[in-house]
């Protein structure tokens, strides 16, 4: 180790042994099973909110009032609204929330089959993310700091700052017009081979990207600006040395609690962009489940990906407990 290293590190304090971490956990987790529960309860009861008959969707209009009545006792429809509630609770608990309406399959068969679609698209488009931002972010704080190239740094800060408020959707839409319709360089539609890849995944990583190098530049020039790197710069250490070994570390915690959010997001933002790219996965389908009034599966698809959003949450925080518990570690 370095005097460098020696003189200059934090030092971490170790709270494994004094109870912090049980303490810690069982109050996420706890939180975490609160949150789940309110995701349940707010899905069933906003798809109930939705005018249309679900079962009128499934028989026809011009079905028999005898059959439309049939269908709903079997389908639990004619109970009242607290009963019905309890069966979803308990189908989800005991992993049979019933068959899908429209497709006339079980519900996680359907999600199932769709699911890895939807987490191929938001792992992948993560790593491209992390893989441009972040070095990006690092680049532009080593060029920009102390207040060098002002002309750079506010081309770099208004590209960024657009590209991070534009939805996902309207950058597929430019994608598809551009590169799909305008020059037939990419396919539009499908998963059927690593260049169907591209367009979903850009629509997805442009603004994620723009915003995850804003924040990697600003942290990096704290950190740039601290005695430690000054000490290590006033050294002559080379440059790939000190950004490599010395400063991304101190980066780590800030842009994993971002990339964990932003995790997060992008699996929501791929109900739209699955649509827009007739993507096969979880997205699409819960477009034509509220659509089409699919009840079972509609409401099922919306605690999957809310769930999906928690977990990656709880996740993350216990990882960043992990590396710093001063990062989200509190007294009781």
């Amino acid at each position: 180790m370095t005097s460098i290293d020696a003189t200059l590190r934090p030092r971490r304090t170790s709270w494994f042994a004094a109870g912090g971490w049980p303490s810690f956990l069982l109050r996420r987790l706890g939180q975490f099973v609160l949150s789940l529960w309110g995701l349940v309860t707010a899905a069933f009861l906003m798809l109930q909110l939705i005018p249309g008959d679900p079962v009128r969707m499934v028989v026809g209009m011009n079905a028999s009032v005898e059959v439309v009545e049939d269908m709903r006792r079997q389908l639990g429809l004619d109970l009242p609204l607290h009963e019905q509630y309890f069966r979803f609770l308990g189908g989800l608990l005991t992993g049979n929330p019933g068959n899908s309406l429209s497709l006339q399959q079980p519900v996680f068969e359907v999600i199932a089959a769709r699911l890895p679609a939807t987490l191929e698209l938001a792992l992948l488009t993560i790593v491209v993310v992390l893989v441009v931002a972040v070095p990006l972010g690092i680049l532009f704080a080593a060029l920009t700091r102390g207040g060098r190239r002002r002309g750079l740094e506010v081309g770099y800060t208004s590209v960024t700052g657009i590209f991070a408020v534009v939805p996902e959707f309207l950058f597929g839409v430019g994608l598809v017009y551009i590169f799909a319709v305008a020059t037939h360089l990419l396919p539009v539609a499908g998963r059927t081979g690593p260049a169907s890849y591209v367009l979903p995944v850009a629509a997805l990583a442009l603004g994620a990207t723009a915003s995850l190098s804003r924040i990697v530049r600003i942290e990096a020039l704290n950190v740039l600006d601290t005695d430690y790197i000054r000490t290590a710069r006033a050294k002559r250490m080379p440059a790939a040395l000190l950004y490599l070994r010395h400063a991304l570390p101190n980066l780590l915690t800030p842009t994993l609690t971002l990339a964990g959010i932003m995790l997060g997001s992008l699996i929501a933002g791929t109900i739209l962009v699955e649509s827009i790219f007739a993507w096969p996965g979880l997205g699409q389908t819960l477009v034509a489940s509220i659509t089409g009034k699919d009840y079972p599966l509609a409401q099922t698809l919306v605690v999957v990906y809310g769930g999906m959003v928690l977990l990656i949450n709880l996740i993350v925080d216990i990882v960043l407990a992990l590396i710093d518990p001063r990062s989200t570690i509190t007294e009781a």
